[in-house]
């Protein structure tokens, strides 16, 4: 009851931002939930604040130089999970065991990730879908829209026998609301 307080004093009195939730997009116990676009660190403020809204079970990967002394304890209290990303093929894995563990679990991930040091908008990173596919989750999109100040969470695929089939299906869906996401080279 404290998080969901906490969730609506940031994302809504704090922030004045409003939500819609498609309520079948999040039907599964277990799913990914990947969110466009990536503009700022106050997207995951807003985020969090709004998985606590809606009592998910969500976890974030965090770069494990970051679970230092005193930072890791609070990381941890907010569901982030430590991840070498120097060895990326190891975090596939890490994050099938895991969901394999976990009854509910909800993975939160921005493909955007970085941008470039002048702004150039990068392709997205596909790992999510590696790990949907591995585990058999649904992928759910959400999206920041930040100039009318709302969260949705519209829509879910699973994750199909094609990547570049889902990544242009999920370019698609955020198109319809007017964002662009930018694939792999090899995927357009």
């Amino acid at each position: 009851m404290i998080r969901k307080t906490l969730g609506k004093l940031v994302f809504e009195t704090l922030n004045g931002w409003t939500y819609d939730i498609n309520p079948d997009a999040l039907s599964e116990p277990k799913q990914i939930l990947i969110g466009f676009p990536h503009t700022s660190n106050w997207d995951a403020v807003r985020g969090l604040a709004l998985f606590n809204i809606l009592d998910l079970n969500y976890h974030v990967m965090v770069k494990r130089e970051l679970f230092r002394f005193p930072l890791g304890q609070l990381l941890t209290g907010l569901g982030c999970i430590p991840v070498d990303r120097a060895k990326s093929s190891n975090v596939v894995q890490q994050m099938v065991d895991i969901f394999a563990a976990s009854e509910r679990f909800t993975l939160v991930m921005a493909p955007e990730a970085t941008r470039g040091k002048d702004g150039e908008k990068r392709p997205i990173r596909t790992g999510f879908w590696h790990i949907a596919k591995a585990v058999n989750v649904p992928i759910v999109f959400m999206l920041s829209d930040s100039t009318n100040k709302k969260g949705l969470i519209f829509g879910k695929i699973m994750p199909g026998d094609s990547i570049e089939n889902d990544l242009k299906e999920i370019q698609a869906r955020y198109a319809e609301y007017g964002v662009h996401v930018e694939l792999p080279e090899k995927y357009q």
